[in-house]
């Protein structure tokens, strides 16, 4: 007797079927014993299937896509994520971090970490350089970390880095540049105060010779970083804060390739020529002067 595929009641539902397709898919998902990791392979699997609905890729684009995530993998290594990288041109990064530092009124913003964050950067007295090279435009950043609410916070620790005058980080030219140039830990004073010594960032372009390069470059991308300064800034019982301070003069600051700026970190870059001023902060005047002033909100639970 021939054999019969007699499917059961309720079975067809799990055949291929363009229209329903998303659903067929995630059907096969219900009894998944993670309820988050279904609701989140659920989500990508609908918006998914709408996309390739939306675009109608031909077998040839759908290859070219495959390979080139293939290629992007093999861009990885210890010191480099192509992927992040996508993450961050894409404007994925900033969303992520933007859903994870929902902050109160007045608080500072966060941004991305950036891929050249190295720990252990040696730690400075208050008035120090972080300009081991004596290269770019002499500036001095200071200012005070406080509460929300304006109360100086004392013992906060600021970890400082950005490029050479020449856009480079220091660990993108070991053999160039002095060990720790342009990084550094320094701490708030009683009142909250802290000030540094440094030289005016500049833009720089991001890693572009992988695919997602090549992928900004086809879709008319330029792969240029608006000018910044790194931040971190931490204390107990308020939350880490990951940020930025822009130069206002910079031409990409309203394309920044990775969408890490946000307009409450664009600060003032201020020309000194007062003797005495330059004199009292170790300077020779003219030089750039920024008055930062990071606020941190308290962690959940916790009274600042």
């Amino acid at each position: 007797m021939a054999h019969q595929n007699t499917p059961t009641s309720g079975s067809h539902s799990g055949y291929f079927d363009e229209h329903r397709s998303a659903d067929v898919v995630n059907d096969r998902m219900a009894g998944a014993g993670n309820e988050r990791l279904r609701d989140v392979m659920g989500a990508l699997v609908r918006h998914l299937h709408a996309f390739v609905k939306e675009v109608e890729p031909t077998h040839e684009e759908w290859l070219a896509g495959i390979d080139f995530l293939t290629r992007t993998g093999h861009m990885c290594s210890e010191w480099r994520q192509e992927f992040i990288l996508l993450s961050d041109v894409l404007g994925v990064t900033m969303l992520v971090d933007a859903i994870n530092h929902r902050r109160p009124s007045g608080a500072t913003p966060n941004t991305i970490l950036g891929p050249f964050y190295i720990p252990g950067a040696p730690e400075y007295p208050n008035g120090a350089t972080i300009n081991l090279d004596g290269k770019g435009e002499p500036a001095v950043i200071r200012g005070r970390v406080t509460d929300v609410d304006g109360n100086p916070v004392s013992g906060a620790v600021l970890e400082v880095w950005q490029t050479s005058n020449d856009g480079f980080y220091d660990v993108q030219q070991p053999d160039l540049q002095p060990p720790h140039n342009h990084r550094g830990i320094f701490r708030t004073d009683a009142n909250g105060h802290y000030w540094f010594r440094t030289v005016k960032p500049r833009f720089y372009p991001i890693p572009d010779d992988g695919p997602v390069g090549q992928l900004l470059g086809a879709i008319g991308r330029h792969p240029n970083r608006a000018a910044h300064l790194h931040v971190i800034v931490t204390a107990p019982g308020f939350e880490q804060v990951i940020t930025h301070i822009f130069t206002p003069d910079c031409p990409y600051l309203n394309e920044d390739t990775v969408f890490g700026v946000k307009q409450d970190l664009v600060a003032t870059f201020r020309s000194v020529e007062d003797q005495d001023l330059a004199a009292e902060l170790g300077m020779q005047a003219p030089f750039l002067l920024v008055d930062w002033d990071f606020s941190l909100a308290a962690l959940q639970g916790e009274a600042a």
